[in-house]
């Protein structure tokens, strides 16, 4: 009985996308946390379906628990369901609005464009939604042999994203456990959300790594440089194209450029378009206008002061394929500035290609990377070699970086080394043991030392171990 509660995973441990991890509570029992999408170099076959498909056990598992809704942490619930799952789907109050948006999106670009089949299969996935609110335990079985119960908490990464807290207790000894997972933590001082509160404790930690070497710039320090970045494509005539996933990382940018624009004395910048080309994110948006008790208390004043962050004067949505082409001609033909907030994040399909192929052989125009880019992926490419002016391959077509290539780190919403050390060291009983996840090797590995050296001065007794290590898909 001493190997349970143990943890495996069935993805995310080994790198950034694919987040997928189980909480062994007994041989018969068990919690899967997220079920994500591989993408970029976590994809064994860029073209292949075969890497989604579920090949793990999930007879045993007693709820699915979803720590936010970005694809690379619940794009793999269709595959789950075709394997036969039919336990229910545990997330938070917001997640559980935002979910069949995310779902819809993914049949559509992997399954089927048949309308009938995807309102039947997101039926499917509605009835088994369970919506909890945060910081309340949920009971998920207590019976003559276990009692597991979990608590959600926020996290601040995107709007209803949680931590997640399981609490399992073996009748037969008496053994209880409380295993915490973090799921994305995110960045304080964020556009529109809390920063996530560290917990009163754990045993053990399943913690992400994403920025586990590196440091964040500070708010102001990242806003002046958005606002540099289009200032020169306003004196250059040029555009500002910014790869963003779809739903958070658009709303947060969204936010601080009604900040930028409200502040403004050049008519230039009172007078900037501000495009978003997504369906999916003007979807998202609309979705995050509804959802205001969950904004953080920054955006609910300036909302009683009567300004309006996700919806202002200077914005315009594209929606349908045609406005897309002619925004595209529009922008990239003439001298008329704009910010372009397209998806995907990490360039690797999506409308933002598009704008790509038209405007990197073009110096007017800027690239604005604003979130991490995998190992991989066409974002990263861009981001390596754009600076050096070499090339990148889009759509197949190789095509020459003469744009501007711009990093601005302290948009990611993702918590960076220190936001990570702190949420270790503000509990009150500092877990035991903490496996690190979602992360590059070189990340995991810094942030394994920075935790063994903090630990080391505390006289706190602590093992880290690296999920690339334990292995990344069981």
């Amino acid at each position: 009985m001493d190997d349970f509660p143990r943890i495996l995973h069935h993805g995310g441990a080994a790198g950034v996308t694919g987040s997928c991890h189980r909480l062994q509570v007994a041989p018969d029992r068990a919690v899967l946390i997220d079920c994500g999408l591989f993408q970029g170099q976590d994809a064994d076959h860029l073209d292949s379906l075969e890497q989604h498909r579920v090949s793990f056990p999930i007879d045993d598992v007693l709820a699915l628990v979803v720590t936010h809704v970005h694809i690379d942490h619940i794009g793999r619930l269709p595959y789950l369901l075709a394997a036969g799952y039919r336990g229910p789907i545990l997330c938070s109050v917001p997640s559980a609005r935002l979910l069949p948006l995310v779902i819809e999106d993914a049949l559509k670009i992997g399954f089927t464009r048949d309308r009938a089949l995807i309102e039947r299969f997101l039926r499917e996935v509605e009835g088994r939604l369970v919506a909890l609110d945060y910081r309340r335990w949920h009971s998920l079985v207590d019976d003559g042999c276990h009692r597991v119960r979990v608590k959600l908490q926020r996290a601040g990464h995107i709007l209803g994203s949680a931590y997640v807290e399981l609490d399992s207790l073996d009748r037969d000894t008496g053994r209880t456990r409380r295993t915490l997972f973090s799921g994305d933590l995110g960045a304080p001082h964020a556009p529109l959300l809390p920063a996530p509160r560290a917990p009163w404790g754990c045993d053990t930690l399943v913690l992400e790594s994403t920025y586990g070497n590196r440091l964040h710039e500070d708010r102001l320090h990242r806003r002046r440089r958005l606002e540099a970045a289009i200032d020169r494509a306003l004196a250059d005539g040029g555009s500002v194209v910014i790869p963003a996933f779809s739903i958070g990382r658009t709303q947060e940018l969204l936010y601080e450029l009604e900040t930028l624009i409200h502040r403004a004395q050049d008519r230039r910048w009172q007078e900037l378009e501000i495009v978003v080309d997504s369906p999916l994110a003007a979807r998202f948006t609309t979705v995050y206008r509804e959802l205001k008790p969950w904004w953080d208390a920054e955006a609910r004043r300036r909302l009683r002061g009567g300004r309006h962050p996700l919806s202002f004067d200077n914005l315009y949505t594209v929606s349908s394929h045609e406005e897309h082409e002619r925004t595209l001609a529009y922008l990239a033909d003439t001298h008329r500035p704009a910010v372009v907030i397209a998806a995907s994040g990490m360039v690797s399909g999506g409308r933002v290609v598009n704008y790509l192929k038209r405007m990197l052989g073009d110096p007017r125009h800027c690239v604005l990377f604003i979130g991490y880019q995998g190992a991989g992926t066409p974002g990263r490419d861009i981001q390596r070699y754009g600076p050096r002016g070499g090339w990148v391959r889009l759509d197949g077509q190789r095509i020459d970086i003469r744009a501007r290539v711009e990093t601005v780190s302290g948009y990611s919403a993702h918590a960076d080394r220190q936001d990570l050390l702190n949420f270790v060291r503000r509990m009150r009983r500092p877990p035991g043991h903490i496996r690190l996840v979602h992360g590059d090797p070189e990340a995991q590995a810094a942030l394994r030392e920075a935790l063994l050296a903090w630990a080391g001065e505390k006289g706190h007794a602590l093992e880290v171990s690296l999920g690339y290590e334990v292995g990344g898909r069981r």
